[in-house]
């Protein structure tokens, strides 16, 4: 009786394993030494390190010091996507003597909109003040719809429920989804613009050898009518320089079609682009590409030296040929994996690498025919004017859309262990996607962030946020009681552009988004 109370005690069975796993530790394995000499405390030990990011973020971290995105930040997207109070009492908690803290500048008598203007119908709407491509006289070109638009994420690196939440989310917005280097899916195809990021393994436009198919690449632009542009990457924020791959176990016969690469082998990313070594010939590529297509082309790149930033604007002078935008990518940007030197250290952040390249641009007389695509950590109010101060002609998001569908910043993209099945391709972390509901919510994120950005810009006496100047924002300068305005700190003022009104605008025969006319009447619920 006793020897059956005690096999039936819980106890028993707990000291058993407990027993068993001293013995593995201390006789077994040979790999960690502290659980060899501390079998039991030192499992405990690797269980918290293991937990540690989710404590901090939850118990020990304060809302303004976490990065990449604090708890304040991720708070106001929650609410924001929710539709639900994104508004804070009580003063604010920010430290205004914090170095570079971001100021801006309202007018003694702020621009008030007419009764019949589209801010008051629709606050969630602001096109675009430039179109992309009327310089280079591309046959289709492209004036984006809305001013905030989605990043290039990859389906394969976010999942498919992912992908096709956010371009729901994007139509109903009316703003653009750019594919990621991993090609145009067929989650990227339920009504939104769409932009083609074209990579250096030339993913969905290439042969399966990996050399470039200009075939292939023409043939999807005229089967796909929502490419509006081709985006070449030339690098990326988070690792300039460095390549990738996809392991041949995460490659099913679907991703095989739509990258086209073969199946049962690892799909590598080089560092490079092997259709060009020199600005000229990446020149050549792009008005190839536009020629055959007739879309707009342009770049995306992190930024580090210049010197090749100063031959290609000298080149796009003496020809007149060149991309017809450039997207500046900081390097604080976010991408699934890289090696933590490359995402700390190489290539500039945001506010630096964009006052460089514009001044090299501004020089050569070129700013008012390229349009500036701004990109990193910028989907907030007060971070995006401070980027349309500078030169930005509009912004895009990425991490940011991430959490307005669901993303909690648990930094596991790497590992295909997403908590919220985001950036998984784990079928049972995928199910608890509602796309129709993460849909929505990246639409009212959406919605909100324009609103806010329309009203801060009237506040400061202007209608579109491409009014704001260089002297309408200024940054601290530490505990010093000192400010500077961005013209100052960086050196330059942006060039003016020719801006009248919302209703010429809209009035664009090259407006982006679906059933664009329509939708300006509708009044946002």
């Amino acid at each position: 009786m006793e020897i059956t109370n005690l096999l039936n005690s819980i106890w028993f069975w707990i000291i058993l394993v407990l027993l068993a796993v001293v013995i593995r530790d201390v006789f077994i394995q040979k790999s960690h030494t502290i659980t060899h000499n501390f079998p039991i405390v030192g499992h405990i030990r690797y269980w918290l390190e293991q937990i540690g990011p989710e404590l901090r973020q939850y118990i020990v971290a304060n809302n303004r010091e976490e990065l990449p995105f604090n708890r304040q930040e991720r708070s106001w997207i929650y609410a924001s996507s929710k539709n639900e109070n994104n508004l804070q009492g009580f003063g604010t908690d920010q430290d205004f003597n914090t170095p570079g803290y971001i100021f801006i500048k309202n007018a003694m008598m702020g621009y008030n909109p007419p009764a019949d203007h589209l801010s008051k119908k629709n606050p969630g709407v602001i096109p675009a003040t430039k179109v992309i491509g009327l310089y280079h006289k591309r046959r289709r070109p492209f004036r984006p719809y809305s001013v905030i638009n989605i990043s290039g994420m990859s389906y394969g690196s976010l999942s498919a429920k992912a992908v096709e939440a956010l371009n729901k989310g994007a139509k109903i917005a009316g703003c653009y989804h750019n594919t990621g280097e991993g090609s145009l899916s067929p989650y990227h195809q339920f009504g939104a613009d769409v932009v083609l990021n074209i990579g250096t393994a030339y993913f969905g436009v290439r042969e399966l050898d990996g050399t470039f198919s200009m075939q292939k690449l023409k043939q999807k632009v005229e089967e796909n009518p929502q490419l509006r542009a081709i985006e070449l990457k030339l690098s990326q924020g988070a690792k300039p320089g460095k390549g990738g791959m996809l392991p041949a176990s995460k490659i099913n016969q679907e991703i095989a079609a739509i990258r086209n690469i073969p199946l049962g082998k690892d799909a590598m990313s080089p560092a490079f682009h092997s259709q060009f070594k020199t600005v000229p010939e990446m020149v050549d590529f792009i008005e190839a590409m536009a020629e055959e297509t007739g879309i707009p082309v342009g770049i995306k790149s992190a930024i580090g030296k210049l010197e090749q930033w100063e031959e290609l604007a000298s080149h796009m002078v003496k020809t007149g040929k060149g991309p017809d935008f450039i997207t500046i990518d900081g390097g604080e940007g976010g991408t699934g994996a890289a090696p933590h030197a490359f995402a700390d250290h190489v290539s500039m952040p945001f506010s630096f690498a964009f006052a460089k390249i514009y001044q090299i641009f501004q020089r050569h007389e070129l700013t008012d025919k390229i349009f500036f695509i701004a990109s990193g950590k910028l989907g907030f109010p007060e971070k995006a004017l401070m980027a349309f101060a500078m030169g930005a002609d509009s912004i895009n998001v990425a991490r940011e859309a991430m959490m307005s569908i669901g993303c909690i910043q648990a930094q596991k993209c790497h590992t295909n262990h997403c908590p919220t099945g985001i950036a998984t391709s784990n079928k049972w972390l995928q199910a608890g996607i509602d796309i129709t509901l993460k849909s929505e919510r990246f639409y009212r994120y959406h919605y909100t962030l324009v609103k806010e950005i329309a009203e801060i810009t009237h506040a400061c006496g202007y209608e579109h946020p491409s009014q704001m100047t260089m002297d309408d924002i200024e940054l601290s300068m530490g505990d010093n009681n000192r400010t500077m305005t961005l013209a100052k700190a960086y050196g330059y003022h942006k060039t003016s552009i020719p801006y009248h009104d919302f209703n010429e605008l809209v009035a664009c025969p090259y407006l982006g988004g679906p059933d664009a006319r329509n939708r300006l009447e509708i009044k946002a619920d």
